[in-house]
């Protein structure tokens, strides 16, 4: 009988060793798992996290501006930006001192709200003529600078603006964006 008590021991050691082992993978399996989790999320998380009452705060504010350009007629529209690609990039030619320069300008509309929107998007041949003649009045000299290329931006919005204001009886347009200039 010594024989059989020995045999059953070790089956009882064996049994428990084996659930042991058991519930240490699973400990481990679960660590490792949230670990991985919590590693993903501290590593991947938003380093510019702003509290929601900050957000809050920065639309109230955002209403406001909207409300007092709207009392002042100075407001271009309201809602998110929207982009309004030109289908087709702008190619012309332009006096230099030294010679003439071959000039590609890729254009977008920043617009404000869905109204606005639909208006550039119905009048885009329109806006098209009106940046055409904008940067065929330009000088080569000029657009190889960055003031330059700025002071054509601005330029090109106000005749756009103005534009849009004959046709639509708003501004429409907020920015003229280059997305792409090549001058060659």
């Amino acid at each position: 009988m010594a024989a059989g008590n020995e045999k059953d021991n070790e089956l009882k050691l064996d049994g428990s060793n084996k659930k042991k082992k058991l519930i240490i993978m699973i400990a481990i399996g679960v660590v490792i798992i949230f670990g991985g989790i919590g590693g993903y999320v501290l590593l991947s998380g938003n380093d510019n996290a702003v509290p929601v009452a900050v957000l809050d705060a920065e639309a109230t504010e955002d209403e406001q501006i909207n409300t007092s350009n709207i009392a002042t007629g100075a407001t271009v529209g309201t809602g998110s930006a929207l982009y309004v690609p030109l289908p087709r990039p702008f190619r012309f030619n332009v006096p230099g001192s030294s010679r003439d320069r071959f000039v590609e300008i890729r254009v977008q509309l920043l617009i404000r709200g869905l109204e606005n929107e639909e208006h550039a998007k119905k009048h885009i041949p329109l806006i098209e003529s009106t940046l055409l003649r904008m940067f065929t009045q330009s000088n080569a000299d000029d657009l190889a600078t960055s003031a330059g290329k700025a002071s054509l931006k601005q330029k090109s919005l106000v005749e756009v603006q103005e534009t849009m204001k004959d046709i639509t009886g708003g501004k429409v347009v907020e920015q003229v964006l280059f997305t792409g200039f090549v001058m060659q």
